[in-house]
């Protein structure tokens, strides 16, 4: 069988479980014969993202392209969709040299107005906020209880 660990392969999801996909390859055999090959996705190597639900990114009978990371003594595949969606060809790969004249600025992320911001954004900037605000409680009551309860206890 003619399979190259590192080498991108397209194949086709057969199933989805909690932990991964089982994705189809198709390779040739030493005759030339197409042989049938499946191998797991585990949800790690879903996407560069937090995945909560894996059928958000692929579902059954897609056609992929997997990245082959490793095979054990038992035959199984290791895949990776992640890591097959990075590989660009190098002529996208190679970044515009910086000029050296013009100096590095740092920019921050520009704020999107709150009328323009989904409801999970919403939430996820409240809950971001609240954290802090407790945060800076937080510290500032240790800070203060930590200098009462000394001078109560002598």
């Amino acid at each position: 069988m003619q399979l190259e660990i590192g080498s991108i392969y397209e194949g086709t999801v057969k199933s989805i479980a909690q932990y991964g996909v089982f994705v189809e390859i198709t390779v040739q055999d030493a005759d030339g014969k197409p042989v049938k090959v499946t191998g797991m996705v585990h949800i790690s190597e879903i996407a560069d993202s937090f995945v909560r639900d894996i059928r958000d990114f692929v579902q059954e009978q897609d056609t992929v392209r997997v990245k082959v990371l490793d095979q054990t003594a038992q035959g199984r595949l290791s895949l990776s969709l992640r890591q097959a969606a990075e590989q660009k060809p190098a002529a996208q790969k190679q970044k515009k040299p910086r000029d050296p004249g013009k100096p590095r600025v740092y920019e921050p992320k520009r704020s999107v107005p709150q009328s323009e911001m989904s409801f999970e954004d919403k939430l996820q900037h409240f809950k971001q906020v609240s954290e802090d605000k407790r945060c800076d409680l937080r510290r500032g009551s240790e800070r203060r209880g930590g200098a009462r309860n000394a001078r109560s206890k002598k």
